[in-house]
């Protein structure tokens, strides 16, 4: 008894260190620390837990490692941009080791639903306290704090606020736009511990997606997802949600019946989507918009012209590069015009939001082809795949998430999944 409450205990903290390295506070304030405080928990569980590591695991794991990591020297070489920083690249080694090491731990348990037994218990904790943050934001909005992250150059990285590093907020001197007064009353987007509410609206989804897949479809858990995701005013979130509901419903109903309470469902998310849109793309949301347009266009037309090697993913050389790189497209500027957009900005010197096409225009084709072809065989999520891979999918191109460890680990459970089969068949020859 006293063994299963202590792996229960290291599995939930494991994946709470697992989502908090994607995107969370924690991890943005204290990245080294983080990362060496959770690389210590996960070898150390295999000892507290004293189980024996079963083989075809362990060589199927070192292998996947050894093959992305193969993949990211060879990158390194021969990226059209040179040089690339060890340093960047060795934080890219940080994040593969990471993630293979914590898939390596739940593959090695006997439950196979342990990874997703303790996904779900710390998002519903992520969920209440999402909840419980916004919902008490008018009370103590004047007893807050800011804190501050710096890079090693002392530039200033990110800004919050906090009351008592219990509940943190995004800091509306620099982003007014994300108060919103609602019958008088200041509310903030809800971000929860995240350091941006596109990546709390991703782990929303999440839950929702698991609560129906996989657990018991309560409508009270449900009813409550559903409000933490509005409460991030989020378009991507709201998209997501709205695909879900449709996706879900159409499976549970007959045809007949799942249109007309598709219908009745989808009107107020479908109000609220459509004014979200609206503000993005011509009202005050307006620069946010435009700079998830040029994150979609520019780096998809730097790998277009550097398509076999890609020009690195080196951060600080990429963002050097794009400030000289201007796409020329007369077929998008004809999309463009298609649709009623204009993309006013042609260039910038920042990172990229959308991290499906960063990655894309930094490895090239033919790696990025093997992550997706990885991503797409990956093994921990196999029920209601299709609609799963979108979610994945939507969030990594509006949020810069691939290259962080819980995005990366389904990449690695491909390759696991590769190296298995390869195992086994060999041991069957034999």
């Amino acid at each position: 008894m006293i063994r299963l409450m202590k792996r229960k205990i290291l599995n939930n903290l494991i994946l709470f260190m697992l989502i908090s390295s994607t995107g969370g506070l924690l991890f943005v304030f204290n990245r080294n620390q983080s990362f060496l405080f959770f690389s210590l928990i996960i070898i150390c569980s295999f000892f507290l837990l004293a189980k024996r590591i079963k083989s075809k695991n362990f060589y199927s794991s070192l292998l996947a490692f050894c093959t992305v990591t193969a993949l990211l020297i060879i990158n390194f070489f021969v990226a059209e941009v040179q040089p690339q920083s060890v340093t960047k690249y060795s934080f890219f080694v940080v994040v593969f080791f990471v993630s293979t090491l914590s898939l390596f731990y739940f593959h090695n348990q006997e439950n196979k639903n342990a990874l997703l037994d303790s996904l779900y218990f710390i998002l519903k904790i992520i969920l209440f306290h999402s909840l419980i943050s916004f919902l008490l934001y008018p009370f103590i909005e004047g007893n807050l704090e800011t804190i501050k992250a710096y890079m090693s150059n002392g530039q200033e990285k990110h800004s919050a606020k906090t009351f008592k590093y219990l509940f943190y907020y995004i800091d509306i001197i620099e982003k007014p736009e994300a108060q919103v007064s609602l019958f008088g009353i200041n509310l903030v987007r809800n971000s929860s511990i995240f350091w941006e509410p596109g990546i709390l609206q991703f782990y929303l989804n999440i839950l929702f997606f698991l609560e129906i897949s996989f657990y018991g479809r309560r409508n009270l858990m449900l009813f409550l997802i559903l409000l933490a995701i509005l409460s991030t005013y989020s378009t991507t979130g709201l998209l997501l949600i709205f695909l879900q509901i449709i996706y879900f419903l159409n499976k549970k109903f007959q045809k007949k019946y799942s249109t007309f309470i598709v219908f009745i469902i989808a009107i107020p998310i479908y109000i609220v989507l459509s004014s979200n849109i609206n503000a993005k793309v011509y009202g005050e949301g307006e620069s946010s918009f435009q700079k998830r347009l040029l994150d979609f266009t520019q780096p998809l037309f730097i790998a277009i012209e550097h398509p076999i090697n890609g020009v690195g993913v080196d951060l600080d050389k990429f963002s050097d590069f794009r400030s000289k790189f201007y796409p020329n497209s007369k077929m998008l500027q004809t999309f463009y015009k298609s649709i009623s957009i204009s993309q006013y900005n042609q260039t910038t010197n920042k990172g990229s939001t959308n991290s499906f096409t960063y990655f894309l225009a930094g490895f090239g084709f033919p790696i990025m082809l093997l992550f997706i072809y990885a991503f797409l065989k990956q093994q921990i999520i196999r029920h209601n795949k299709m609609i799963f891979i979108i979610l994945i999918f939507v969030s990594a191109m509006s949020e810069p998430l691939l290259h962080k460890p819980f995005f990366f680990m389904f990449i690695i459970s491909g390759f696991i999944n590769f190296y298995d089969k390869v195992i086994q068949n060999k041991s069957s020859l034999l």
